[in-house]
């Protein structure tokens, strides 16, 4: 299991995703599950993962070959002319590499399923956000519905849900997505840290700020403890039960 958040803001994008994978509770790994594929000045792609793990890695290998200058090469992901064609063109990668993988087909349910949220703008365009499914099909996001997850969703919903501004800073972005991560942390084992961050500034085509958040990092610390507490305190602050 994962956890992977695409959020839109005035301002520009905010992805945060974990880098735990477990096939058991004896077998626990970190792998990336954030891709970003950058051409300064003309586009930046960031790509996030969640489902079966060697499904991931073939599509992102296959979007990184097909990246190449080939000559008979098929639609790069830094040749696409939209972020559209982009989302189109991982869709029916996955869908390639679902079909080959499972013997029986393609199927909803299938033990082969991977989850993609893209995000990114290419020059012409405004930044687009994707959420793509196993099926290979996709949706964009909206002023009704500014943020996509996938992966252990219903844990860290509820704070984005709540709190989320379409004005607000990078900085507020950040703190919100960190709330959301904790609050899943401290529910499902099969989310874990380190986080990866990336966001990118509308109209700039580079990346902004990218970090990797462990758990001795000050600032999630501080914003871990800090939600704690605050929770106990609003949980104190409100009346009891009348017994009579």
């Amino acid at each position: 299991m994962t956890y992977c958040v695409g959020l839109k803001i005035e301002r520009g994008l905010v992805f945060m995703s974990d880098t735990r994978t477990n096939a058991g509770i004896d077998s626990i790994s970190t792998f990336r599950k954030m891709h970003v594929w950058e051409r300064p000045g003309e586009r930046v792609v960031v790509l996030m993962s969640a489902g079966n793990l060697a499904t991931t890695q073939n599509v992102i290998s296959l979007l990184n070959g097909r990246a190449k200058p080939l000559e008979e090469r098929k639609a790069a992901v830094l040749e696409t002319p939209s972020m559209y064609q982009t989302a189109k063109l991982i869709g029916d990668t996955v869908k390639e590499v679902i079909h080959d993988s499972s013997p029986a087909g393609q199927k909803a349910d299938s033990y082969f399923n991977a989850s993609f949220i893209l995000g990114g703008q290419i020059r012409g365009s405004e930044p687009r956000l994707f959420m793509i499914y196993p099926e290979g099909n996709f949706i964009e996001s909206t002023d009704d519905t500014p943020f996509f997850q996938v992966g252990e969703t219903k844990y860290g919903k509820p704070i984005i849900v709540r709190t989320y501004d379409r004005a607000m800073s990078f900085a507020e972005a950040v703190k919100l997505l960190i709330v959301s991560f904790d609050s899943t942390l401290r529910s499902n084992l099969s989310v874990g840290l380190p986080l990866d961050l990336l966001f990118y500034e509308a109209n700039k085509y580079k990346v902004g700020v990218q970090k990797r958040i462990g758990q001795d990092d000050p600032y999630y610390r501080t914003v871990s403890e800090g939600w704690s507490d605050a929770l106990k305190n609003a949980f104190k602050s409100l009346p009891d039960f009348p017994e009579k």
